[in-house]
């Protein structure tokens, strides 16, 4: 049977490094964004399938999985990639609709997403939801609350997801992105080429159930704890 993976919040970066890799492991690949036309070139590349979604929205993410029943049916991988850096400023500088906003898509957009996948997945008891993190969900820097708040209620839903849905067959996972991605290191580390973490996602879907694991931090070899 053919597998299928649903990336939202896709983009040039992490997310198409994610798609090429999982396209070459012959999965269907489709991919949900605000903006798919910046994702034709990835589009014909991989012949992946488009799918505009506004992932802060409880009708966009319902729809989305509306139209991906139609083209796979159940995917067996979904990833959040989405989410939402506001400016940075201190707690009295922070405009609360940009806040909001920010919260929206990296959190709650997370938890609506999950919600749809894991009401297909529970009954056939397989399927795995992984979710994108990063150095803020785990440590809150000075200026920087509106993504912190995001990134650290991400985590937490993941976490709390992992202990739900593990026993019922649904493999939960986060990946703490601890630093910058790109693939300008020339040997310097000092970014992380999106095409070796995308190797890393591929690796815990590919997990066996004995050895499940919920959380990896993935940081370049020069990146301070």
């Amino acid at each position: 049977m053919n597998e299928s993976v649903l990336i939202i919040g896709s983009g040039p970066g992490l997310s198409a490094a994610l798609a090429r890799l999982f396209a070459s492991e012959k999965m269907k690949v489709i991919l949900a964004s605000r903006n798919i036309e910046k994702l034709n070139d990835l589009k014909n590349e991989i012949k992946a399938e488009t799918i505009n979604c506004d992932s802060s929205s409880y009708e966009s993410v319902s729809k989305l999985f509306t139209k991906v029943d139609k083209i796979v049916g159940i995917p067996n991988l979904v990833i959040y990639n989405a989410s939402a850096r506001p400016k940075k400023g201190s707690i009295v500088e922070l405009d609360p609709a940009e806040t909001e906003k920010a919260i929206n898509i990296t959190c709650f957009g997370a938890f609506l997403v999950a919600r749809e996948a894991a009401k297909r997945m529970i009954p056939k008891k397989n399927g795995s939801i992984f979710f994108t993190g990063a150095t803020a969900g785990v440590k809150g820097f000075p200026n920087s609350s509106a993504f912190a708040m995001g990134k650290f209620g991400l985590r937490g839903l993941a976490q709390s997801l992992a202990r739900e849905l593990h026993p019922k067959g649904i493999h939960i996972a986060h990946f703490v992105i601890d630093g910058g991605i790109g693939k300008e290191s020339k040997g310097n580390y000092q970014t992380m080429n999106p095409d070796e973490i995308a190797k890393t996602y591929l690796q815990f879907y590919r997990q066996n159930k004995s050895t499940w694991a919920w959380e990896v931090e993935l940081r370049t070899s020069v990146e301070k704890f």
